[in-house]
């Protein structure tokens, strides 16, 4: 019977995982924080919610077996950083040559809904599996919780992977309602700046991947 019942420190451990994973900027939170600010609520949780359910299913790999898939990861490490770094210097210029799609007066969005949002979804949650700092820094934190909480059951990995992503969506829910609030006292001009401060940090932040991926090869070029 007790085999049927999940360790109780899975559940507070993985939600503070999950906001670990979540609150450090990094590309992704860069872009949903960007999203919050243009957007309002509903446009900052549907870009976290592609942050969660990337940071889910990499969560799910490290549970099921972090050292058969973590070899994996480094072997097409550099595959992953290449196309992650090109991902995230695209959505850079994108976003520095973007217009404030909205003003920020709340009556432009307090009818919003979570589907008008609906593909920043798949873009976030692309940007997060295919950024090879944050599927690492996951599998280094499994590697050092399975130290003190055994993760040994399939319920066991289920209830972890689920309280990871309630910690990184609670994170996520309660920034964008925060932003959603504040946000009305911020102009379009104001807004543009961020759009472009955004978008330079996240060309800058590619780039330093790609730059990795350089001075790694340029040896064996002019070897």
């Amino acid at each position: 019977m007790l085999s049927y019942i999940p360790n109780p420190l899975i559940i507070p451990i993985g939600a503070v995982i999950g906001v670990l994973v979540a609150a450090p900027v990094g590309p992704v939170n860069i872009l949903c924080i960007q999203r919050a600010i243009e957007r309002g609520f509903w446009g900052g949780v549907a870009a976290g919610l592609g942050a969660v359910m990337g940071d889910g299913l990499i969560a799910l790999f490290a549970a099921l077996g972090v050292n058969a898939i973590s070899g994996a990861i480094n072997y097409y490490r550099t595959s992953i950083q290449l196309v992650g770094g090109l991902a995230i210097m695209i959505f850079g210029i994108r976003l520095y040559f973007t217009e404030p799609g909205v003003d920020t007066n709340p009556a432009h969005y307090e009818n919003a809904t979570l589907g008008d949002f609906i593909w920043d979804i798949p873009q976030t949650f692309f940007l997060t599996i295919s950024n090879p700092g944050a599927v690492l820094g996951l599998f280094a934190i499994f590697g050092g919780v399975s130290t003190f909480v055994k993760v040994q059951t399939y319920l066991d990995v289920f209830t972890m992977v689920a309280a990871i992503v309630g910690g990184s969506l609670a994170w996520w829910m309660g920034l964008s309602h925060f932003i959603g609030r504040i946000r009305h006292r911020i102009d379009k001009k104001r807004l543009r700046q961020i759009n472009q401060v955004a978008g330079l940090l996240l060309i800058g932040l590619g780039g330093l991947m790609l730059a990795e991926l350089a001075w790694k090869y340029a040896p064996m070029l002019f070897a």
